[in-house]
């Protein structure tokens, strides 16, 4: 029994304290009288953090003019504006991809897990700045992995406040 115990325990000692995996869901932000012309969109990206490194990857298409950058912001809180603190590799296209491997610090990684990371894709006719805050072409959220359901279907359980429903860690 011991020999059958020892590499499970040893298997699960190895994984990573603070492996998990996260998405998000782009659209266009903010729209107002001035934007609804240049912005437009959609897009997704999904996350896996195991502890140290954060691995991104996503698509997005529809958009009015070719992406010029995309960032990884950090917020006081979530759907509030913040400052750019990761870079990610984007194609610099209508449609493409974005992605991005890197070491997290320990305060981005709470940021994290308390839903408090954004994705903003900047385009080359959308407005650079708000008094504010950014404005980009695309930006979401980046929160737990969850189910995805469908237009006009309702989002079942408790996925939508991460800040006020993750476990401390």
């Amino acid at each position: 029994m011991l020999k059958l115990a020892l590499p499970l325990l040893l298997a699960l000692s190895a994984a990573p304290a603070f492996a998990a995996d996260y998405q998000a869901s782009l659209g266009p932000m903010p729209l107002d009288d001035e934007t609804k012309a240049v912005i437009a969109g959609r897009g997704e990206a999904t996350a896996s953090y195991d502890g140290k490194m954060l691995t991104v990857k996503g698509s997005f298409r529809g958009l009015p003019s070719s992406a010029t950058e995309a960032h990884i912001f950090l917020s006081l809180a979530t759907a509030v504006p913040g400052k750019p603190v990761l870079d990610l590799e984007i194609t610099k296209s209508t449609s493409g991809t974005l992605s991005a491997s890197t070491k997290l610090t320990s305060a981005q990684a709470t940021a994290l897990r308390t839903g408090k990371l954004y994705i903003q894709i900047n385009s080359e006719k959308a407005p650079t700045n708000y008094e504010w805050g950014p404005k980009g072409t695309l930006w979401g959220w980046i929160f737990p992995a969850h189910e995805t359901v469908g237009q006009n279907v309702p989002q079942q359980d408790h996925w939508f406040i991460p800040q006020l429903d993750t476990p401390s860690r």
